[in-house]
């Protein structure tokens, strides 16, 4: 008898046995109580639960009488735990002086009805009693499962191997998140110890798993696997099965009519990306450092490959471009792995070659077109970006993507926010030197666009209550703030090179005429809220800075000779409706100083 574990309820003390309530005439008895067994691990397996059944007189006040007993096995004999479930217990019938010492007297008679497990032909004296009882499991060691039990026992069964591999994937979630650990430590042992034989399929049961807490209902386990991988993970060889398999279906997929696999393993790669870094780590550490350029030739080998996917011009929704889009989806969780290897500079590189890869065509019924600029964003709001050396790099590709966004109007509320945190990070996180480089970058690629944003969606004719007035007005704010932010940090040497960068006076002519219409637009009354006087202050800072610098150029090009009437009025304009406006106008009733 395992003695103290029988809980009766929380707070209670456990014991090895558990006397019911008693019914009073009462032939079909139901007594509906609940009872937790929190027996070891060790201690499961050959253990059993016994029921006895005796009758309470109420003239003989001494023992209660046995008559019949029930008892089921916790473990069946292929090492599986009973299923949960309700099962109907044989009762086996027996004097009242009998004593159980010897428990294997009775262990080989049945003791379920139907389905007579452990049946050994045994002669029965029928009965027409059963007793009911309701299990349920609840561990991460023991498991009602065969097929899984088979995987987590591979060693002992090695030609079963490529079944349990197969199987995996119709075991329930349930079940395979329970022994997670247990799970992907078989699947590296696999790995480890026959990697020409099972790679592939060992790589297949890595992304069911990975995709599996991908899952709203098993997503709280992702946690569990980054434990894993940064404590319990030791598989110091799996780098290189794993980018070689990877490899090998990143070059498939081009050519592959389906696809659905290989999008779920292109949707598994970041924590493909996790166990490939953890495992190289590993395997410098205990090597001091060794394959390292066969390491780094493999890595551009597969980036190499993802390009030449990535560069292959896709339309609607095929499967190509599905794949596409699932892998610039899933792609910047996975510069913060390579970071732990790799020199900022190189990841930049990295990261740049295989976003310019994509192709510069637009279509307007491209789906993929929001998909890559969704991957812009997230590659600006990431560890990467934050960098000056990295974004420094990134800079490029990312005003290359928006530019053809704004070049199109499409996803404008998307292309606010890149904006936004662009301007942000170049800002906070710059030096002056840094910040400097930046803003020429970005005026050369987006001011002229940026104007033209502007002026597009302030000049559209707004219905009420319309989804296109509610998009624009949504952005109209991000796009000026934009504008005053960039203007803001442009210095006498960016004005300089933006004019000298002009070919003809009639550029020159177009650019002034838009940038002064914008300013007359920024200057409207209901172009901010009444309250937001900082706001004003600081656009009215910035028209005027900017119209400094931009008089040389005025004077020298559209003045005596080359006298231009439109220019001029619209800057005579634009000067009016500046003078005039009502915060300058209640200043005019201050009273001034002595």
């Amino acid at each position: 008898i395992l003695q103290d574990y029988i809980s009766f309820g929380s707070g209670e003390p456990t014991a090895h046995e558990y006397h019911s309530f008693v019914l009073y005439h009462n032939n079909s008895p139901r007594w509906s109580e609940l009872l937790k067994l929190p027996i070891p691990v060790d201690k499961f397996r050959g253990a059993h639960i016994r029921f006895e059944f005796r009758h309470c007189s109420t003239k003989e006040k001494g023992e209660k009488k046995l008559f019949g007993f029930s008892f089921i096995p916790l473990m069946q004999e292929d090492g599986r735990t009973f299923p949960d479930g309700t099962h109907e217990l044989i009762v086996h019938k027996c004097e009242e002086n009998t004593v159980f010492q010897d428990s294997c007297r009775y262990l080989k008679l049945p003791f379920l009805k139907g389905n007579q497990h452990g049946n050994n032909n045994q002669a029965v004296k029928t009965t027409k009693e059963s007793f009911w009882i309701t299990s349920f499991l609840c561990s991460t060691k023991l498991t009602q499962n065969g097929d899984m039990l088979d995987l987590l026992k591979w060693r002992m069964h090695p030609d079963k191997i490529p079944g349990c591999l197969s199987k995996l994937k119709e075991i329930d979630g349930s079940e395979i998140v329970k022994f997670l650990q247990d799970t992907l430590d078989t699947l590296f042992g696999i790995l480890n110890e026959s990697s020409q034989k099972y790679a592939s399929k060992v790589f297949d049961c890595l992304v069911h798993i990975i995709n599996l807490l991908q899952d709203s209902k098993f997503q709280h386990f992702k946690p569990v696997m980054d434990t894993y991988i940064e404590g319990h993970f030791s598989g110091a060889l799996a780098y290189r099965d794993l980018i070689k398999v990877l490899k090998w279906y990143v070059d498939r997929i081009i050519e592959a009519e389906r696809q659905e696999h290989i999008q779920e393993v292109l949707k598994a790669q970041e924590y493909i990306f996790k166990y490939i870094v953890q495992s190289r780590k590993l395997f410098a550490f205990a090597t001091g450092g060794q394959n390292e350029e066969e390491f780094r030739c493999s890595i551009q080998e597969l980036l190499m490959s993802i390009r030449f996917f990535l560069s292959k011009e896709s339309k609607g929704a095929s499967a190509l471009a599905q794949s596409q889009a699932v892998f610039l989806n899933s792609f910047p969780a996975v510069y913060s792995e390579l970071l732990k290897l790799f020199d900022v500079r190189e990841v930049a590189k990295m990261v740049h070659d295989t976003l310019g890869s994509l192709p510069t065509v637009m279509h307007a019924d491209d789906a993929l077109q929001d998909i890559k600029l969704q991957c812009i964003a997230k590659t600006v709001e990431s560890e990467l970006y934050s960098n000056p050396e990295s974004r420094f790099i990134l800079l490029p590709i990312v005003l290359h993507h928006l530019h053809m966004h704004l070049q199109e109007h499409r996803d404008l509320v998307m292309c606010a926010r890149i904006l936004s945190n662009m301007f942000c990070l170049s800002k906070k996180n710059s030096s002056e030197k840094c910040a400097m480089k930046e803003i020429d970058v970005i005026v050369n690629s987006l001011l002229d666009i940026l104007l033209r944003t502007i002026l597009e969606i302030t000049s559209r004719p707004q219905q009420s209550g319309s989804a296109m007035r509610l998009q624009f007005q949504d952005v109209t704010g991000e796009f000026v703030a934009s504008l005053l932010s960039l203007l803001r940090q442009m210095t006498d040497r960016h004005y300089q090179q933006l004019l000298e960068s002009f070919n003809t006076k009639d550029e020159l002519r177009d650019f002034l005429l838009q940038i002064f219409t914008v300013f007359r637009i920024l200057i409207r009354p209901e172009m901010f809220p009444k309250d937001w006087t900082v706001m004003r202050f600081v656009a009215n800072n910035v028209i005027i800075t900017t119209v400094l610098y931009l008089s040389d150029a005025l004077r020298k090009n559209f003045l005596n000779e080359g006298f231009d009437y439109k220019i001029w009025d619209s800057y005579f304009y634009l000067a009016v409706i500046f003078i005039n406006q009502s915060c300058f106008c209640s200043w005019k009733c201050l009273p001034l100083p002595r």
